[in-house]
């Protein structure tokens, strides 16, 4: 699906840079998981949180970095500095150190974190949207479709206001596969797989990606496979948007304006 013209790419750049008037401050490496933890759950299971100064009720983003899920760290995307949102960063661990599902259970304990916490840094736990790049993008779908990982916390994975999957895999993602040993050539669906969850009552979904020739494997016909299945499911708002000219590392360029926009339409 071909969007966004060069000059609405401007003006939407131009929209989501206007800095507000709030101060803000942040905290870092606030632990999200309780209980038992061994030493790299101590070191990964954390999460910075970007907030205003003063209480202001503000929307939430949980925000996971990509990498594959065998690299990568948290951070505060500067686009999404100044913007009106309190921003929660999140670490995860990471594979080969652990297998599938610890990284998705952590991701779901971040979420249920924000959902418990995040009015104490002046947000709006009716307004919480959790959004990730390529494994980012995969980890903020698995938790947002399959409930099973919200549910062990008592929360309703409904309860996020939107979904915001940057360039995500669809199918069951390379590294778990890896895991099993399945070559990277071949494509699996299963339970692992943001596809296998497709249903008509999920959250706002809103996938990016870059352009089609210039992506990761097939990672826009996966997304557009993605749309067409939820879309056929039933749900009334699945939403896919390619960028032309971007790859897999730049596309979130033209994706945290746009991002921006959707939020600031569900005041």
């Amino acid at each position: 699906m071909k969007h966004l013209l060069s000059f609405l790419f401007l003006l939407l750049a131009v929209t989501a840079s206007a800095q507000d008037t709030l101060s803000y401050q942040r905290k870092d490496n606030i632990p999200y998981r309780t209980g038992e933890q061994d030493a790299y759950m101590r070191e990964r299971c954390v999460l910075d949180v970007y907030y205003p100064s003063r209480p202001a009720k503000l929307p939430v983003i949980v925000w996971f970095h990509g990498g594959g899920i065998t690299g990568g760290n948290k951070f505060i995307p500067k686009e999404l500095m100044k913007q009106g949102v309190v921003v929660m960063a999140v670490n995860y661990r990471l594979s080969p150190k652990v297998h599938c599902p610890a990284y998705i259970e952590d991701a779901a304990a971040a979420v249920a974190f924000a959902f418990r916490h995040a009015a104490e840094y002046g947000g709006d736990t009716s307004r919480i949207y959790v959004a990730g790049h390529s494994a980012g993008g995969y980890l903020t779908a698995m938790v947002g479709l399959d409930k099973q990982w919200l549910a062990r916390y008592n929360i309703d994975a409904n309860r996020i206001a939107a979904l915001f999957p940057f360039s995500s895999q669809a199918i069951t993602h390379f590294t778990v596969r890896n895991e099993r040993k399945i070559p990277e050539l071949t494509p699996i669906i299963d339970a692992f797989a943001p596809l296998y969850h497709v249903r008509a009552d999920a959250p706002p979904l809103f996938l990016y990606t870059g352009d089609r020739e210039k992506e990761m494997m097939g990672r826009y016909e996966e997304n557009a496979y993605w749309a067409r299945m939820m879309q056929l499911a039933g749900h009334k708002n699945t939403h896919l948007y390619e960028f032309d000219g971007y790859e897999h590392g730049n596309m979130p360029g033209p994706a945290y304006p746009l991002m921006l926009q959707e939020i600031r339409k569900r005041k």
